[in-house]
């Protein structure tokens, strides 16, 4: 996800320079919005915690020869294709509906629907409407990016929707950049194949379960459909195709359910998917009010970090207790919407309260056109020093 007008410029990327940190500097990162802060001391980590929705529990397998690199990006390849609608050179339009329920959590909890078109050499036009009283109309094209309706950041579950049906799947060729570890496990009665990935220069150590800094991906070993994603413990989107939808040889999910902290937060139906034989040039054609607002902000790609709270430093000895924070980092360089992904944890609230604390503008590029991006922050909370 790199171009604001490419196919894959409204979805989430998964990007995600992961170190830590006692201190606060934030350094840039090729590619990736620049929150990536670096490491004082190996220090005594806590086990992520038991949850229901996590299927690797049991023994990894850290993949390393080339051979069984190749092996396990081709699963994950195989796992993107279905997502991947827009280079199947097709024209489609798709129209879905969702149910938030965050407890007011993020923003505009209630009924949404949304719509995209697209078509190649025209571009993408998509709409939404939530029952709470958001709105948007987008067209990007290779004219440019342009919106109306309600200006500022696209909300976080809308942000979400798009990324978990239209890549949620990092790359291989970015994928195979750090350490992957794979477990063959049980999810929902079915057997699937999780893929863990890390950009961690300290690969994890665990011999049995996933590590806080790991993306995983589980999909079907027969079918290759992605069945569940995770970018980091907490956090769970889990796939549904049953009467599944297809447009040429893709397959969607009909539905989709987020998880977060034990709690069903998003609820997601695929409810048409059709190919369109003649598409409409108008639609992929900006307004005069969309020409006026000028080019809409870019939606990015998504970063991960993790950081000491509090600013202390850590030592071999000291025992770091995560908790993951989500959130949308405005143009502005402050996150957003930012929620904790461990609810129950003792330090769930300071979790959150320490990550709105940090300041990214500086570190933004002078002159850089306005983004909005994913942050996941892993905030350590050190005990028993």
């Amino acid at each position: 996800m790199v171009g604001a007008t490419g196919a894959t410029a409204m979805a989430l990327s998964h990007l995600h320079p992961i170190c830590r940190t006692g201190g606060t500097q934030l350094l840039l990162v090729a590619m990736v919005l620049p929150v990536a802060l670096f490491a004082q001391a190996a220090s005594r980590i806590r086990p992520v915690p038991i949850d229901s929705m996590e299927p690797v529990t049991g023994s990894v397998e850290r993949v390393n020869a080339p051979v069984d690199r190749k092996t396990a990006l081709d699963g994950l390849s195989r796992a993107r294709q279905s997502f991947s609608l827009r280079t199947a050179g097709l024209a489609y339009d798709i129209k879905v509906s969702f149910q938030v329920d965050s407890k007011g959590q993020t923003n505009y909890d209630g009924v949404w629907t949304m719509e995209e078109t697209f078509a190649p050499n025209y571009g993408i036009h998509w709409t939404a409407r939530a029952a709470s009283g958001y709105a948007v109309t987008r067209i990007s094209s290779k004219n440019g990016v342009y919106q109306e309706g309600n200006a500022g950041v696209i909300p976080l579950r809308l942000q979400e929707v798009r990324g978990i049906l239209f890549d949620p799947v990092q790359s291989s060729a970015y994928a195979n950049r750090g350490t992957i570890r794979k477990s063959a496990s049980s999810f929902h009665g079915m057997t699937v194949t999780c893929v863990l990935l890390s950009r961690s220069s300290s690969p994890p150590p665990l011999a049995t379960g996933r590590d806080w800094e790991e993306t995983e991906e589980c999909f079907d070993p027969q079918t290759g459909l992605l069945q569940m994603h995770s970018e980091v413990p907490g956090r769970y989107v889990l796939y549904d195709y049953a009467n599944a939808p297809r447009l040429g040889d893709r397959v969607l999910p009909r539905r989709a359910t987020v998880i977060e902290g034990g709690r069903t937060v998003s609820s997601i139906s695929v409810d048409s998917a059709e190919l369109i034989p003649a598409p409409d040039p108008n639609l992929f054609t900006p307004t005069d009010t969309m020409k006026a607002n000028g080019p809409a902000i870019a939606i990015g790609t998504a970063t991960k970090m993790t950081r000491v709270a509090g600013n202390r430093p850590v030592t071999p000895a000291t025992n770091l207790e995560p908790v993951c924070v989500f959130g949308v980092l405005s143009p502005a360089g402050r996150l957003v919407e930012a929620h904790s992904l461990q609810p129950r944890d003792p330090n769930s609230q300071a979790a959150v309260d320490d990550a709105l604390q940090i300041n990214f503008a500086p570190e933004i590029p002078a002159g850089s056109a306005p983004s909005q991006h994913f942050v996941f922050v892993v905030e350590e909370f050190p005990s028993g020093q």
